[in-house]
């Protein structure tokens, strides 16, 4: 009995405890459990977030943007175009006309930005193939638009020409310029052997380019011209984009004295021939200083009513007749006069005449071998005719000025 009961009460106490015991561990789990359940909620929170933000930034493709915009029609080429990508950088960019041209450029030092080195041509439609680093290739094309109003420089001498050393490289524009050092800029004239070529504008519509003394023989001249949409004047542009190649030939100079009525003719320095002449009388006199002959003719008409000297003369068959400038001072031959005015008398309307057979055939006479022995650029310097020197202007005859009035004469 004894023992049943205090088992009972050690078991009631036991019972009791128990109670105490397993509410303290009910009291103590929710808080365990609830600080336990906040640490494990932000730790997980935290990584998602992190990997939301790694996910979506893996998402994100870098997007290249050019300029002029994609699918422009009649885009503007007064200005480089442009290409530049939001979420990455460029691995490569290439800009290609359906002229088969290709416009260089470069990057900035973020490779987020690339800028092509020229404008891009009028009239012309361009693609451009942008590639982002670790991305493929995006494209968009656009075209330019045409100019308006044009216009071109007529060169002398021609393409592929030999000429003698007193040519000048001579270009006539369509149309006037104003802006002459962008129009020159886009002008080189270079020389093989090289030596200093300058240009020296004799109007708004002509620009020559020489050395500071004559060409050497042998010489190759190129012309490159770069004019296509250099704007000239005002909302005028250029169309030309070419090179073209000249050759200078042997050295020939022909001296005429008035004062002895001779001709004397040098090639490579030494005397070839010596003819008597006549030059223009007191009252039409000839042009003094160096000009070069800019036209040969083995015969043509000579009136004097396109010089202004009224009905004077008419001529209609003047044999070997080589232009020396645009207002009519010719060398040429002369049937008409006795021979005896050769060497003796300055009989002419301007012009410096040599002894000539009429029909321009006859191989021994002064005219036709003057003739013969002559080229397009070769010089022809006049003195003691009693007149001032010609301008330097009137014709190919820029050699009358120095060199440092000739180089006062550049835009650049």
């Amino acid at each position: 009995m004894g023992v049943s009961h205090i088992s009972n009460r050690s078991e009631q106490q036991s019972q009791r405890w128990s109670r105490r015991g397993l509410l303290a561990v009910l009291g103590a789990a929710p808080a365990a459990a609830v600080l336990t359940g906040c640490s494990g909620s932000a730790d997980a929170s935290e990584g998602t977030a992190k990997a939301a933000a790694s996910a979506k930034a893996a998402a994100k493709k870098p997007t290249v943007s050019v300029t002029p915009a994609d699918g422009t029609k009649k885009a503007g080429f007064a200005d480089p175009v442009e290409v530049t990508v939001a979420d990455g950088t460029l691995a490569s960019v290439k800009v290609t006309g359906n002229d088969g041209s290709t416009l260089a450029g470069s990057f900035n030092d973020a490779k987020t930005k690339w800028t092509s080195a020229k404008n891009p041509y009028s009239g012309t439609k361009y693609t451009v193939t942008a590639t982002p680093e670790g991305s493929s290739a995006q494209t968009a094309t656009f075209t330019t638009k045409s100019p308006g109003e044009t216009f071109v420089g007529y060169f002398t001498p021609e393409a592929n020409s030999t000429s003698g050393v007193g040519m000048p490289v001579s270009i006539n524009f369509t149309h006037a310029v104003s802006d002459r050092a962008a129009v020159q800029k886009a002008i080189t004239v270079t020389a093989e052997p090289a030596v200093e070529v300058v240009g020296h504008w004799f109007s708004d519509t002509r620009l020559d380019f020489r050395p500071e003394t004559y060409w050497a023989a042998g010489t190759k001249i190129t012309l490159s011209l770069r004019l296509k949409d250099i704007e000239g004047s005002d909302g005028v542009y250029g169309t030309q984009q070419k090179d073209v190649t000249f050759h200078i030939g042997r050295e020939q100079i022909s001296t005429v004295d008035l004062s002895s009525k001779e001709m004397v003719v040098k090639r490579g320095g030494e005397t070839i021939a010596t003819y008597p002449v006549s030059g223009g009388d007191s009252s039409h006199t000839t042009w003094s200083g160096i000009m070069v002959i800019s036209e040969r003719f083995k015969q043509t008409r000579m009136e004097s009513s396109t010089v202004g000297l009224g009905d004077e003369y008419d001529i209609s068959d003047v044999p070997h007749a080589q232009r020396l400038t645009t207002s009519g001072t010719f060398v040429h031959g002369n049937y008409w006069a006795s021979t005896s005015v050769f060497g003796n008398q300055n009989t002419s309307h301007g012009c410096v005449g040599l002894h000539d057979a009429k029909g321009a055939n006859d191989s021994s006479v002064a005219g036709y071998k003057f003739y013969n022995s002559s080229m397009l650029g070769d010089v022809v310097i006049v003195r003691n005719s009693g007149d001032k020197t010609v301008d330097p202007a009137n014709g190919l005859n820029g050699w009358n000025l120095s060199w440092s009035q000739w180089k006062a004469g550049s835009a650049l």
